[in-house]
């Protein structure tokens, strides 16, 4: 499958079967993030794979969406601040880093068969104290993870031209 077309398929899921996904898919996804590109190679991310439903129904009173609960795994894409490269002007590269690496799970996991959906819309500080996390690391993103429930196929995507997002000199 060419990149486009991995592009093209990946959609945000919010309904996942109930099968677990193997390690190995997993691990193959997270070695996605791990060679993911950042500034300066930094690397200032770390991810925390939820598997177990306990911690699962914790993190997810973060986010509380019926859905959400429902997916096999839940990656937390962490920052960390303290690691990220910062431009001359004090422009902090940490998001930009993760948000790359997220972006990375996502296709890889979509090339695998799996769907994802990137939530950043969730109470980021009571994800922080539930998961224990030092001053650090910040919660940047929650990617459930898992089989999806229906097979919606590649469905072209309401998009800019790219006229409209192209300007050329």
């Amino acid at each position: 499958m060419s990149f486009l077309e991995i592009a093209r398929k990946r959609y945000s899921v919010r309904d996942f079967k109930d099968i677990p996904v193997e390690k190995e898919k997993i691990l193959q996804v997270l070695e996605a993030a791990r060679i993911a590109p950042s500034a300066v190679n930094y690397q200032p991310w770390h991810f925390i794979v939820i598997t177990d439903e306990t911690m699962k129904n914790k993190v997810a009173e973060a986010y509380a969406r019926d859905w959400f609960k429902k997916a096999p795994v839940i990656i937390v894409a962490c920052g960390d601040h303290s690691k990220s490269w910062k431009r001359k002007d004090g422009k902090d590269h940490c998001d930009i880093d993760v948000a790359i690496a997220v972006d990375h799970i996502t296709l890889a996991a979509a090339d695998l068969g799996l769907g994802t959906c990137w939530v950043c819309a969730f109470d980021a500080d009571k994800c922080h104290e539930t998961l224990g996390l030092p001053d650090n690391l910040e919660v940047v993103a929650l990617i459930p993870m898992g089989y999806p429930a229906s097979d919606r196929g590649v469905k072209e995507k309401n998009r800019k031209s790219i006229e409209d997002i192209v300007t050329w000199k």
